[in-house]
C-alpha cells in the first residue's frame, strides 16, 4: 500500500484537532448548563413562593437574582456550545450534553433534596462510556466555505420538510396541547423545547461557521442569509427558554433533564444528518458504533432517572386533591384502624389538612 501524502495526513490531523476542540468545549458547556439547571430551579422556587409560578404563566422569576445567576451560567455554557459547533459536527457535540445530566443529578441530590440512589451511579457511568464512544467515532466534518453553501444545504427539500414538520408540531403543542395538558404531561413542554431546539442548533451552527469564516478573513456579514440565521437562532432560543422554564417549574428536575436530553439530542442528530449529511462517506461499522454510543448514553439517562425519587414539594393550598391511592390511620377509643388502597374512596376526596398528616 502506498504511503499517504502529507497533504492528506495534515488534513486528517486538522480535522481530528478540530473535533477535539469541539469535544472539550462541549464538555465545558455541559458542566455550566448542568449547574444552571439547579440554580435556575432554586430561583424558580423562590419566585414561586412569593407570586405566580412560571408553570402557570407567572414571570416573577424575572426579578429573582438567583434565577439570573442561573441564566448567566447557562449563557456561558451556551457560548461554549456555540463555539463547539464551529469546530465539530452536531453528531459529536449534541450527545455530549448528557454530561450536564450527571452534573445536575449530583447537584440536585445535595441542593434540591432530589435524592440520587446508588444505582444512579451506574447511569452516570453509562453516560460517560457512551459519550467516549461517540467522541472516538465522530465524523470529521468539512466546513462550508461560505454562508451561501450553508443556505443551499438548508433549502434542500428534505430539510425543508423536516423544518416544516418541526414547526407544525411545535405550534400544535403550543396552541392546543399546552393550555390543556401542559401541567400534567411533561412531553408537551419538553416536546416544544426539543423540536424548536433542533432548528436552533442548525441555525446556530450556520452562524458559528459564518463567524469563523469572518475571523479567518472571509467576511460573511454582507450576506442576507447570515442575518436570517441570526434571527432564526434568537427566535428559537427565546421560545426554548420560555418553555424550558415552564417544564422546570412544573416537573421534577430529575424528570425534565433526561427526557429533554433524549428528545433534543435525537432530533438534533436527525436534523444535522439531513442538513449537513454528517454520516456521508462513513462506513457502516463507524455509523453503528456512533449509534451504539448514543444508545448507551440514552440508557444511562433512563437508569439515572428511574433511580431518582419523585419531587416531594407540597402544594401551598390546604385543599388539594389527594391521589386515588392513600394510606391512612384512624385512632379512637384505644383502637387503631388502618386502611390502604380503599377502592370505595372517591378520587375527588378533598383534604382538610395538609397531606403531611397522611402516611
Amino acid at each position: 500500500m502506498p504511503p499517504m501524502s502529507p497533504a492528506v495526513t495534515d488534513a486528517g490531523g486538522d480535522l481530528f484537532a478540530a473535533n477535539l476542540k469541539g469535544a472539550l468545549l462541549a464538555v465545558a458547556s455541559s458542566a455550566f448548563v448542568g449547574v444552571s439547571f439547579i440554580v435556575k430551579k432554586k430561583g424558580l422556587r423562590r419566585a414561586g413562593s412569593t407570586g405566580s409560578r412560571a408553570g402557570v404563566g407567572g414571570y416573577g422569576y424575572l426579578v429573582e437574582p438567583l434565577w439570573w445567576v442561573g441564566m448567566v451560567t447557562m449563557l456561558v455554557g451556551e457560548i461554549a456550545n456555540f463555539v463547539a459547533y464551529m469546530f465539530a459536527p452536531a453528531v459529536l457535540v449534541a450527545p455530549l450534553g448528557a454530561l450536564s445530566i450527571i452534573v445536575s443529578a449530583v447537584l440536585a441530590h445535595f441542593m434540591l433534596n432530589e435524592k440520587l440512589q446508588r444505582v444512579g451511579v451506574l447511569g452516570c457511568v453509562l453516560c460517560i462510556v457512551g459519550s467516549t464512544v461517540i467522541i472516538l467515532h465522530a465524523p470529521q466534518e468539512r466546513t462550508p466555505s461560505s454562508v451561501e453553501q450553508i443556505w443551499h444545504l438548508a433549502t434542500q427539500p428534505t430539510f425543508l420538510c423536516y423544518a416544516a414538520l418541526a414547526v407544525a408540531v411545535s405550534l400544535l403543542l403550543m396552541l392546543y396541547c399546552a393550555p390543556r395538558y401542559g401541567q400534567t404531561n411533561i412531553m408537551v413542554y419538553v416536546g416544544i423545547c426539543s423540536a424548536i431546539g433542533s432548528l436552533t442548533v442548525m441555525s446556530i451552527k450556520a452562524v458559528g461557521i459564518a463567524v469563523k469564516l469572518t475571523i479567518q478573513g472571509i467576511n460573511q456579514a454582507g450576506y442576507f442569509q447570515t442575518w436570517l440565521f441570526v434571527t432564526v437562532s434568537a427566535t428559537c432560543l427565546v421560545i426554548q427558554l420560555i418553555y424550558l422554564n415552564k417544564a422546570l417549574d412544573t416537573f421534577n428536575t430529575a424528570l425534565v433533564s433526561p427526557i429533554y436530553y433524549a428528545m433534543f439530542t435525537t432530533l438534533t442528530i436527525l436534523a444535522s444528518a439531513i442538513m449537513f449529511k454528517d454520516w456521508s462517506g462513513q462506513s457502516a461499522s463507524i455509523i453503528a458504533s456512533e449509534i451504539c454510543g448514543f444508545l448507551t448514553v440514552l440508557a444511562g439517562t433512563v437508569v439515572l432517572h428511574s433511580t431518582r425519587e419523585p419531587d416531594q414539594t407540597l402544594s401551598g393550598d390546604l385543599y388539594t386533591p389527594l391521589p386515588p391511592t392513600i394510606y391512612w390511620h384512624i385512632q379512637g377509643n384505644g383502637d387503631i384502624g388502618k386502611q390502604k388502597e380503599d377502592d370505595s374512596l372517591p378520587c375527588d376526596f378533598i383534604t382538610v389538612v395538609r397531606q403531611d398528616y397522611f402516611v
